[in-house]
């Protein structure tokens, strides 16, 4: 699986699970890249089939409904959909 990385403060770990075809998404990875905040992510529909399945078994274990975006910081909890507020507040 091709997970990209974005060079930044460390805020700790930040995986995004996006889709590159999701306004709520590139809205999400706005937000990471205005923090200036270093954060890894997937554009889980880009991914081949088996890539795919490995990635939504991995978002559900966060978010079971695994909707996008989703942000795991430091594999302790997640954020659900574009919320800037809670974005703002969790990861700085």
């Amino acid at each position: 699986m091709e997970i990209m990385h974005v060079n930044g403060k460390n805020a700790g770990e930040i995986m995004l699970y996006a889709l590159s075809t999701c306004v709520w998404c590139r809205r999400t990875r706005k937000l990471l890249d205005e923090l200036g905040v270093g954060y890894d992510y997937v554009y889980v529909d880009l991914l081949d089939e088996n890539e795919q399945a490995v990635a939504r078994k991995l978002m559900r274990k966060w978010n079971p409904s695994a909707s996008f975006p989703t942000i795991v910081k430091d594999n302790k909890f997640c954020i659900v959909g574009y919320n800037p507020e809670e974005i703002k507040q969790k990861i700085k």
